[in-house]
């Protein structure tokens, strides 16, 4: 055989294996190629091994289908009620459909960022400061569906997003400070209120039952007695009833009710 037909057919063959070693292409499970052949599109390639036209035939674009997280730097706003304050966010978000990924939007990661950041801007204008700091679910909801319908065509689907740190100016957390401390002292003057209230309704309760039993008092009298001996006094005091004791108090009243006059002051009777 010629020898330089033997040299063609090796270069040949070299080539032959550098084509096909260039064309062959791996996609991971979680990866989709979009393949651009001659400027247009063809079917998606993998997941696993597939090959496409070398030298410049094929263009291969490879697409992560996972989900990606994505922090919105801080955006400072100013609420509705006219309190400025920076807030921060992240998202979570994937690629449903990776040919409108490629086709409709140059850098579908910047573009989302993007839209996530004027939006979180606009959105949360609309809500006072009260309204941020209590319904944070219910504004999340709202970015979340918002984003994810303008980020719909290019085949994105958002799936959360969620509000991480609302940072307040220092004049405004110190006044939020003097509001709650004001607010707990409100709460616990009424509790306290409260409990005087129906400690006194109690007490008069008692006081009905112990009027219309007088065994009741005599029951009461009785266990102060044992409260006070418990307590190793030297000094008991008796308390004793009016009734008990007004006998004596009407010992030498005239019956009229007139005052005695004491013997000092009686003189005496001319003869």
């Amino acid at each position: 055989m010629d020898i330089g037909l033997l040299a063609v057919i090796i270069v040949i063959l070299v080539i032959a294996l550098i084509a096909v070693f260039s064309s062959l292409r791996i996609a991971a499970e979680y990866e989709r190629g979009v393949v651009f052949r001659l400027g247009r599109l063809i079917p998606l390639k993998g997941p696993g091994l597939f090959f496409i036209i070398p030298f410049g035939v094929d263009r291969l674009v490879k697409i992560d289908l996972r989900t990606i997280t994505l922090e919105v730097p801080p955006q400072e706003i100013i609420t509705n009620d006219n309190v400025t304050a920076k807030v921060n966010a992240v998202i979570y978000f994937q690629v449903v459909d990776a040919r409108r990924a490629v086709t409709q939007v140059l850098n579908f990661i910047n573009a989302t960022s993007q839209i996530s950041q004027t939006t979180l801007r606009a959105a949360l204008g609309q809500s006072t400061l009260d309204e941020l700091l209590a319904n944070r679910e219910k504004i999340n909801q709202n970015l979340q569906k918002i984003i994810d319908e303008q980020t719909e065509p290019w085949g994105i689907k958002v799936a959360v997003v969620e509000i991480k740190d609302v940072e307040l100016p220092s004049t405004m957390q110190r006044a939020m400070a003097k509001q709650a401390e004001a607010e707990r002292e409100k709460r616990a003057k009424i509790i306290n209120a409260d409990g005087e209230f129906q400690a006194s309704q109690t007490l008069a309760n008692a006081a009905r039952v112990i009027s219309s039993e007088p065994g009741a008092l005599q029951l009461r009298f009785l266990q102060t007695m044992v409260e006070i001996g418990s307590e190793k006094n030297t000094t008991v005091i008796l308390p004793l009833p009016i009734e008990l004791i007004r006998p004596l108090i009407e010992v030498g009243r005239p019956p009229d009710g007139s005052p005695t006059t004491p013997m000092s002051d009686r003189g005496t009777k001319p003869a």
